[in-house]
């Protein structure tokens, strides 16, 4: 299977997704965060770096996703999906940091590459409130994420929420209360159960 691990930051996506994968022996594929060269750019000046972050996020996601689908010998847990990345786009270009122009670009990119995509045969999605996501944030103390304010969390949470009930019309979703851990072979269990329900799904993504 293909297996997307969805969450706001902080959530717990990266440990979840190496736990479930290693326990089912799947590949883990984490998101492109240490490598990112815009991130800290990002944290530091939005204003200037946020279309460019978008877009480096948008073909790291797109490869990555394209190398899952393209390996047929081995299923694969993702952390954070290429689909999620809409979510933050769009709340940077509510927010004034990404230009009319700019999103246009963004947009029309995720729509070219979105014909090529697959969607995950189970998303599993991480629901956090903002307060323990925001306290998860500190415990782990990256630099770049000092800047990130509990207001931004709660519209990221809301975000996500419109964002799961859409994918549930295309993908199953299994929603997780994931203020408190669970342990990888009851995620597993549920995942199973999840992955055989027999569901229709409408085709494509509405139009971001």
């Amino acid at each position: 299977m293909f297996i997307g691990i969805a969450g706001i930051i902080g959530a717990g996506k990266t440990t979840l997704s190496q736990q479930l994968a290693d326990h089912l022996g799947y590949d883990a594929f984490n998101e492109p965060v240490d490598d990112n060269p815009y991130l800290s750019d990002f944290y530091a000046d939005m204003n200037r770096w946020s279309a460019m972050m978008q877009l480096h996020l948008l073909f790291r996601r797109f490869e990555q996703h394209q190398r899952i689908v393209w390996n047929k010998d081995k299923g694969a847990v993702q952390d954070r999906t290429i689909y999620e990345d809409t979510i933050f786009a769009r709340m940077l270009h509510e927010a004034g940091f990404i230009d009319q122009r700019d999103y246009e670009t963004y947009v029309g990119h995720f729509n070219v590459m979105k014909r090529f995509l697959v969607y995950p045969d189970v998303l599993i999605y991480l629901r956090v409130i903002p307060e323990v996501s925001m306290q998860r944030i500190q415990e782990r103390g990256r630099d770049a994420e000092g800047g990130i304010t509990l207001d931004y969390m709660k519209k990221l949470h809301q975000g996500y929420e419109t964002f799961i009930a859409e994918m549930d019309h295309y993908t199953r979703v299994l929603t997780l209360d994931w203020n408190e851990y669970r342990e990888a072979d009851e995620v597993a269990r549920l995942l199973k159960e999840k992955a055989a329900e027999n569901r229709e799904f409408l085709r494509d993504l509405k139009r971001i």
